[in-house]
């Protein structure tokens, strides 16, 4: 797997997917909605994903001696170790945002506090259950499998810049370190979320992709 992971690296990570591992900077910017940033993330998965299918990535795992499910997998996992390092790489961008603000104002939705990471583990996890398994119904189809998942994670954007708004939920827009400690349970399960869906989503993906034939 580690070979696999390294092939990732090498032959189908797109230059634009490191790039948009700095996404987290855009929670500097003053009255934003910061999912978004989360949602650059998953464009540059996108764009590995496509890079992949240019550079025949399934022509060469093909000839190799692993299995269907090996390939996903190490594209699954790949995936993965892209989602969770741009939310470590945010993290100073949010503790920058907070103490540049601090009464937390965003007006166009959550502030730079922990809910919004939770926010941010949920959207990667329903991009992955959506996008995934879409994309190895076939191998190839990287667009459409992209356009569904991005209407979902347009959905899981209106409901993070809603819900702080809704009676009673002020607290996950707070910045302040009670409203922070408060939010962190939110935030492990929303982790705990984010582990289960996405491994459901490998398991789907790779059902689909040894019933493709290539």
């Amino acid at each position: 797997m580690k070979a696999l992971l390294y092939k990732q690296l090498r032959l189908t990570c797109h230059p634009m997917t490191l790039v948009f591992l700095l996404a987290g900077a855009f929670l500097l910017i003053p009255n934003y909605p910061y999912t978004v940033a989360f949602f650059y993330v998953t464009l540059g998965i996108f764009f590995m994903f496509m890079n992949g299918r240019e550079q025949r990535d399934a022509d060469y795992c093909a000839v190799l001696p692993i299995r269907k499910r090996d390939g996903v997998k190490a594209a699954c996992l790949f995936a993965i170790l892209v989602e969770l390092a741009s939310l470590v790489l945010a993290v100073p961008f949010a503790l920058l945002s907070a103490r540049i603000n601090p009464k937390g104002t965003n007006l166009a939705g959550i502030d730079a506090n922990v809910a919004l990471f939770a926010g941010g583990l949920i959207l990667f996890a329903v991009f992955n259950s959506v996008f995934l398994p879409s994309f190895y119904r076939s191998g190839y189809k990287v667009g459409i499998s992209f356009l569904k998942a991005s209407v979902a994670v347009a959905l899981v954007t209106v409901c993070d810049v809603m819900l702080p708004h809704l009676p009673g939920l002020a607290w996950l827009d707070g910045t302040d370190r009670v409203s922070c400690a408060r939010q962190l349970p939110v935030l492990a399960i929303c982790a705990v979320l984010y582990g289960f869906l996405t491994y459901l989503a490998y398991r789907r993906s790779a059902k689909r992709y040894e019933q493709v034939d290539l």
